[in-house]
């Protein structure tokens, strides 16, 4: 994955759990990604749906998707044009479920402190640099297993790919 994100920040705190990314009212009603979309993080921020824009990235506090293991908390996020999260830290299962739908995780507690809401940054992930306003944080560069999965755009293409199937 050679291209660099580029995006709008969007800026939250600490323990935002699934049920405020994608409100667990909806969990069992809606199915389409494109209407879970329409209600990512409504309760925390009824104006993210609304004025959200095709490669804006999520830059948030410590402990960012806690709470149950739904996907949709992953597949609103990625439906809704969100090319990024960048957090202090992720829950074990959000982390996963945004890799495994390929949607790039990432944790550098620096540059969150650093990173200003709305501000435009860039990420390269095989340089593990994130790029913004007050400098150039690292990251570890993530292992090409994971940089294939993000570019194959999820766990399952990526094994389809690797099978020769589909």
């Amino acid at each position: 994955m050679t291209e660099v994100i580029k995006g709008r920040v969007w800026k939250y705190g600490d323990d935002v759990n699934t049920d405020v990314i994608f409100p667990g009212k909806y969990t069992y009603t809606i199915n389409d990604p494109s209407e879970m979309a329409q209600h990512a993080l409504e309760d925390l921020d009824p104006e993210f749906a609304g004025k959200v824009r095709p490669g804006d990235i999520i830059v948030a506090g410590k402990n960012w998707g806690n709470g149950s293991s739904r996907e949709q908390a992953v597949t609103c996020l990625k439906a809704a044009g969100v090319s990024a999260l960048i957090a202090k830290s992720f829950a074990r299962i959000y982390f996963r479920n945004a890799i495994n739908n390929g949607l790039p995780a990432i944790t550098s507690p620096d540059a969150v402190e650093a990173i200003e809401d709305g501000e435009e940054i860039e990420i390269d992930l095989e340089a593990g640099e994130i790029r913004c306003k007050a400098g150039t944080f690292n990251f570890p560069p993530l292992p090409e297993t994971v940089l294939g999965i993000l570019e194959a755009g999820g766990l399952i293409p990526y094994t389809r790919k690797r099978l020769g199937i589909g």
